[in-house]
């Protein structure tokens, strides 16, 4: 059982169990109050940056918070799909859960990515600590995505012949033999 587990997936489903939570809260209370959700503390530094600098109003700061909401639940969504296609062991032993955990870290770190950015110019320290941490949880799994060698994939008729080909390993084990 444990053979079949990566690294990156590992980390990649203890990430969801973070980002699953965290982020559908923060999300649904943008959705019920969008000007006091946006105002929490995991998304101040972007209301901050709109209303300093961008100076919009207040229709187009709903607007821009239910665009952030969407963002976060499709992370969210991504990370979920993750978790589900981890459960089959089939598919988490030929890869198949890869995509999903890579566009969830793809969105999410543009998203933490713009958020300490934002968080940086308005002087937020505590939204910065935090946009900063979930950036390196996100680029951590990446670069374990990335650098990460691949399951090996055998086939079934390569298993069946494995255990004849062990017994005549060692006479020829570089070259093949001439009849």
């Amino acid at each position: 059982m444990y053979q079949n587990w990566r690294i990156s997936s590992f980390n990649g489903a203890l990430l969801a169990c973070y980002f699953i939570p965290a982020w559908t809260i923060t999300s649904f209370k943008i959705m019920i109050s969008p000007i006091h959700g946006l105002y929490e503390r995991a998304n101040v530094s972007m209301a901050l940056f709109f209303s300093d600098y961008m100076q919009i109003g207040t229709m187009s700061t709903v607007r821009f918070a239910w665009l952030l909401a969407l963002g976060k639940l499709t992370v969210v969504a991504f990370f979920a799909v993750f978790l589900l296609f981890t459960t089959r062991a089939s598919i988490r032993k030929t890869g198949g859960c890869d995509e999903a955990l890579a566009i969830a870290l793809g969105i999410g770190s543009v998203i933490s990515f713009l958020s300490m950015i934002m968080a940086y110019k308005v002087g937020e320290t505590a939204a910065m600590k935090l946009h900063v941490t979930e950036l390196l949880l996100l680029l951590g799994t990446a670069i374990l995505m990335a650098m990460e060698p691949p399951l090996l994939r055998v086939a079934p008729e390569a298993a069946k012949a494995a255990p004849e080909r062990a017994g005549n390993a060692g006479v020829y084990s570089f070259s093949r033999p001439i009849s």
